[in-house]
């Protein structure tokens, strides 16, 4: 269960790639401008503009690489625990965004446990214009710490619920990575960063204090914040 907690502040070794992982402090960035008017579908499948997510307000928005991928749904699970109260205190949106078909974001939400907003991409538009990467390197990347399966079982799982899924598919590109990024109000880009494989996940702890929403402890081990 996740529980508030005084975080652990330390530098985390990265890529030293600048374009992967980038603290902005409220820079312009032309790439969000160009995505800015790039379709996004909800669950019903209606569709809204990707500025539309920020435009009014501060949002952590995580691109994942499909709704398939085992550290992605693990990830999810983890971004689930953080309570709205925490969110609506700091003004802030928390935002996944997929590439499958729309018709497949109710399954991946039930399975996750996550109840706040999600979109697809699914032509992957915005992806691609925000410079998220195809196919996957190893890098310096220290691994995600919200990842609980081995390449083994996590795979099982994933074909498993592959089988389950409303439609038997890939949901998604598996060759293209994800990301994510805080941005707003406006075109206000406040972090950036480009995963360079599965495992390549910003911590949460991270996300929410670069955007200044109170930290969530997610098990029993310290909280560490890359920074």
């Amino acid at each position: 269960m996740a529980t508030e907690s005084s975080p652990v502040i330390q530098q985390v070794g990265r890529s030293p790639d600048v374009t992967n992982a980038d603290v902005c402090n409220d820079m312009y960035h032309p790439d969000l401008e160009s995505a800015a008017t790039s379709l996004l579908r909800d669950r019903y499948g209606k569709s809204l503009q990707f500025r539309d997510l920020y435009s009014d307000s501060k949002a952590i928005i995580i691109f994942v690489r499909n709704f398939l991928c085992y550290t992605c749904k693990e990830y999810v699970e983890d971004l689930a625990k953080i309570p709205k109260s925490y969110l609506q205190a700091a003004d802030v949106r928390l935002i996944v965004i997929g590439q499958s078909s729309y018709l497949h974001i109710q399954h991946f939400c039930d399975v996750t446990g996550y109840s706040h907003e999600i979109y697809v991409d699914t032509n992957r538009d915005i992806y691609c214009k925000l410079g998220m990467k195809k196919g996957e390197s190893s890098g310096a990347s220290a691994g995600s710490p919200h990842v609980k399966s081995n390449i083994i079982t996590g795979s099982i799982k994933s074909i498993w619920r592959a089988m389950e899924s409303p439609a038997f598919d890939f949901q998604g590109d598996p060759a293209q990575q994800g990301g994510a990024v805080i941005v707003g109000p406006g075109n206000r880009v406040h972090f950036l960063h480009r995963d360079t494989n599965r495992y390549d996940h910003v911590p949460i702890g991270s996300l929410l204090y670069y955007a200044g929403v109170q930290t969530v402890h997610f098990g029993a081990k310290s909280q560490i914040l890359e920074v």
